[in-house]
């Protein structure tokens, strides 16, 4: 490299250039760095807070020594008037400096490593999420939404500067980004010809950022060649956001509420008539008298809204997160709303419930897939939400749901042991996301038969059933090649040893829904799919119609199992 390019790198004009951006808000910044020693730089950086009131004491100095704010606890002896008093110093200072990243060090016998300031994590309630290969700390928004607010390598640690700032207001304190950059040449000081002026005649200031240069001496290269090294030390300070923006209660100023204005007719020329959700300017059973001055030609507050049922797909692909249940939405434990689907191809809420008790953001996704209305709500809705009357819902997710839940039921009062298997945690999906698909696309047929074979089929409790085969009769639980049956083929063993009644029909079905998954789901579609297609007539209907019958013969399976369970056949 030439002396002029390493005089340039070496007066540090790009470093200083980089360090004087403002970073934006939404920005990852780092908060730690250390980078792996080259022959041309080592950079470093660490932050902290520091308090507000000693602004100008802090821009006074470099701090050459970073130690203080590395969040060590420690402790310090001052001796006034021949009185030695000792002090505890939480973060190793007594400056009011406190760390965002704490270093600990365990003596090369365990594994050095840094973690965020805790009194951080927990003001922004931030998860943990180690089961990426980066860890990083997510925050959960109160609609649901998740995003990452500190992402943690070996070698640096970044933080998103609101999150910072937000945490900074409350504490009323700076954000101080502190910086040692160290840049190397292998020409001698003399040569480079930049100032070699240490100490505090050499401090710069520039608003609220500080810094000094100056060389450290030579040291020697990879190479073995000596290296003429100029050190950039310094601090930037980031002044915290108003409280008011903090997002802390009560500090914060509650956002203004905003809602959403969805579809609720047709006027006479066909267009759509709308009107806002705000629970507020709704006409309300609780207010026949108009106390709250609701404007005359307000609609009600239970004025159905319709959907495609689709709206529902973006919950049903996150299990994990909401729970659509029977006339039930549910994010964790964040927000919950009553809707209808109890309907083939749509689903449908009152005005007034979006608005009360769906966040802003979910409110714009349901706009989306909201459609003029077309019929009325459901008997099922109709009869729980106005008569407040128990009823079951006939649609088939729904039926199949609660014959699932009666079938484990009728197994811990009967048998002490489960006819199926209970899903574990990674299957729980299968069971949550089982429903008559919105459309006709084969992907969501065919995850579809995938889930139901891994609830009925591959959930059979074979060690359980097993053992409901005499001794004298374990030779009918083996094939002719004398390998272990499994799945079905032991249901089929066990029936009739037992003389079970009526399990033809519903071996059969379960038999011709293994061989759909074997030969549509999980390999590739040939011949055998198109004979197991014609059984169940997919390329005569439409895939929502055949899943449907498909779930609806599951159902009866499985009302035929509870019949058996209670009927004490399967008693050892």
């Amino acid at each position: 490299m030439s002396i002029d390019n390493d005089r340039l790198r070496l007066s540090h004009r790009g470093n200083l250039e980089n360090l004087r951006k403002p970073p934006g808000l939404t920005e990852m910044i780092p908060v730690y760095l250390t980078n792996e020693k080259t022959d041309f730089h080592a950079h470093y950086i660490l932050c902290a807070l520091v308090p507000s009131n000693q602004i100008e004491e802090v821009l006074s100095r470099s701090d050459r020594n970073w130690e203080y704010c590395k969040g060590t606890p420690t402790g310090v002896v001052y001796s006034t008037d021949n009185e030695e008093r000792r002090e505890y110093l939480r973060y190793g200072t007594d400056t009011g400096a406190e760390p965002l990243i704490i270093e600990r060090n365990f003596y090369d016998i365990r594994p050095d490593y840094r973690e965020i300031s805790e009194e951080f994590r927990h003001f922004h309630n931030l998860y943990h999420n180690r089961k990426i290969e980066l860890s990083e700390y997510i925050k959960i928004e109160d609609d649901g939404n998740e995003y990452p607010v500190a992402i943690v390598e070996p070698h640096q640690i970044q933080i998103r500067l609101k999150e910072i700032l937000q945490f900074a207001a409350i504490k009323e304190m700076h954000l101080a980004i502190y910086f040692d950059y160290r840049e190397y040449s292998v020409y001698p000081e003399e040569e480079l010809g930049l100032s070699t002026n240490s100490g505090t005649d050499n401090l710069m200031r520039e608003g609220l950022m500080c810094w000094e240069q100056y060389y450290t001496g030579p040291i020697s290269g990879s190479s073995g060649s000596p290296l003429s090294v100029r050190r950039l030390i310094g601090k930037h300070l980031v002044k915290p956001l108003p409280k008011s923006k903090s997002g802390f209660w009560p500090f914060a100023k509650k956002p203004k509420e905003k809602y959403v204005e969805f579809i609720i007719d047709v006027d006479e020329n066909g267009d759509d008539i709308t009107y806002t959700s705000d629970p507020d300017e709704l006409k309300t059973p609780a207010d026949p008298e108009n106390i709250r001055g609701v404007d005359s030609n307000a609609p009600s507050y239970l004025t159905p809204v319709h959907f495609r049922k689709q709206v529902l797909d973006k919950y049903i692909q996150a299990s994990s997160k909401y729970d659509v249940e029977d006339s039930v939405l549910r994010c964790g434990r964040l927000w919950c709303m009553f809707i209808d689907n109890d309907h083939e191809n749509r689903v449908c809420a009152w005005l007034g419930d979006l608005g009360r008790d769906m966040p802003y953001s979910e409110q714009q996704h349901w706009r989306v897939h909201n459609i003029p209305p077309a019929g009325g709500i459901s008997a099922t809705y109709l009869h729980r939400q106005i008569f407040a009357q128990f009823t079951n819902s006939n649609q088939p997710e729904h039926v199949f749901r609660q014959c699932y839940r009666n079938l484990q039921k009728a197994c811990e009062e009967n048998l002490g042991w489960q006819f199926l298997l209970p899903l574990n945690t990674a299957d729980e999906h299968h069971l949550q996301s089982l429903r008559v698909p919105a459309t006709d696309e084969q992907r969501d047929f065919d995850e579809l038969v995938l889930s139901l074979t891994k609830i009925l089929i591959d959930s059979l409790n074979e060690k359980s059933l097993k053992k409901l085969v005499s001794s004298e009769n374990q030779e009918e639980l083996k094939d002719k090649e004398g390998n272990n049956k499994r799945g079905i083929a032991i249901l089929e063993v066990v029936f009739r040893l037992k003389e079970i009644e009526n399990a033809d029909d519903h071996l059969f079905f379960l038999q011709k829904l293994q061989s759909l998954r074997s030969s549509g789901s999980a390999h590739r579609k040939g011949k055998n799919y198109a004979k197991i297609a014609d059984y169940f007539g997919i390329e005569s209907h439409n895939l929502r119609d055949v899943f449907a019958r498909i779930l609806n013969r599951a159902s009866e399976v499985l009302d035929y199992f509870i019949a058996i369970v209670k009927s004490g056949e399967l008693d050892t």
